[in-house]
């Protein structure tokens, strides 16, 4: 069985290089005999492939697919055969890693759709395959071909606005996903992963293989590699330390209904029910004071030590500045079980 089918509409710089590729309906495990048409029609042989497609191929793909009984697909492939842009058909054997710009496309678009999860999916090298670009008003533009398109705008009494000079666009212009919102649609980057229910708020920004479970409040960063769990709180300006920004291996996560203060940070996989005060940035290396019941110290320990465990308050002393943790268990508790495999 294959592992993700896709037509693309896409944009071509003016040397016929792909900048980016819109794909309505993107599918992982395709159907077998959509595959079959595939090859059919596009002497498809196997592997990693994108397909540049001319319009007669795309009429026959959609009579194929068709008589399969792939409507939704055929009706895409039809109206792809009338497009002025060019069109990609994209089809994965394998999740291996990517070797061009619209096998990334289409990864991304995978994980923005919900039908992959962030680390589900092969990212490495992708930085490689993404160009730089100016996104505009008028859409992708090769930065190399941006003036010679701003002035045009000017001769013809427009302006072309550059809403951004980055390696990824903003998701909402590919994939809206059900049951959001999101205040400021231009601080999440395609091939975030956007639970149903979420609210990301004007200063809420989220990276790309990252996202939330379901039903949260994101005003803080959601850093590339970084799930968020149900029913969490990132509160304003906060901040998670993702791998591609100083995490190592370490692989940050937020439990279910966990809260993050104000401009706190976190750099540690954090379990359910956790609260981090406001201001507090936790890193691995965070020399943490574990307080039992009656606010006596029982040891201090590395806050990597910490990671992954339920129901903890991290809190700065206002009188001594340490970094303190308390638990609704006791933290005697806790410390055994720390220490249990030692």
């Amino acid at each position: 069985m294959s592992f993700a089918f896709g037509i693309g509409i896409g944009t071509q710089n003016n040397q016929g290089e792909w900048l980016e590729v819109f794909y309505q309906q993107p599918v992982i495990t395709p159907d077998n005999g959509l595959i079959e048409v595939a090859q059919n029609v596009l002497d498809y042989q196997g592997g990693n492939q994108a397909v540049s497609v001319t319009p007669d191929q795309l009429k026959a793909l959609s009579d194929g697919l068709r008589q399969l009984g792939q409507m939704e697909q055929s009706a895409l492939a039809g109206k792809a055969a009338e497009s002025r842009r060019p069109v990609v058909v994209t089809l994965l054997d394998t999740d291996d890693t990517a070797s061009s710009t619209p096998e990334v496309y289409l990864k991304l678009h995978l994980i923005s759709s919900r039908q992959a999860r962030p680390h589900e999916l092969k990212l490495d090298g992708i930085f490689g395959l993404l160009p730089n670009l100016a996104w505009t008003s008028e859409g992708a533009i090769d930065l190399n071909e941006l003036p010679e398109r701003q002035l045009k705008a000017r001769l013809e009494g427009r302006t072309l606005e550059v809403k951004s000079v980055d390696k990824f666009p903003q998701m909402t212009d590919y994939v809206v996903p059900k049951g959001v919102r999101i205040a400021d649609t231009a601080r999440v980057r395609l091939g975030a992963y956007v639970g149903e229910g979420t609210t990301v708020m004007h200063e809420g920004f989220i990276n790309f293989n990252a996202g939330t479970e379901g039903t949260s409040m994101i005003e803080g960063r959601i850093s590339a590699g970084v799930m968020i769990g149900q029913g969490s709180d990132l509160g304003g300006g906060c901040s998670t330390m993702g791998t591609l920004s100083g995490g190592g291996n370490i692989i940050i996560s937020v439990g279910e209904n966990c809260l993050i203060g104000a401009n706190a940070g976190l750099g540690i996989p954090l379990g359910d029910r956790c609260k981090v005060e406001a201001g507090l940035y936790i890193t691995a290396g965070t020399k943490v004071a574990l307080l039992d019941d009656n606010n006596e110290l029982v040891e201090v320990i590395k806050a990597r030590d910490l990671a992954n465990k339920p129901d903890l308050l991290f809190r700065r002393n206002s009188q001594t500045g340490a970094v303190e943790c308390k638990t609704n268990k006791s933290a005697i508790e806790l410390n055994e079980e720390l220490h249990a495999n030692n």
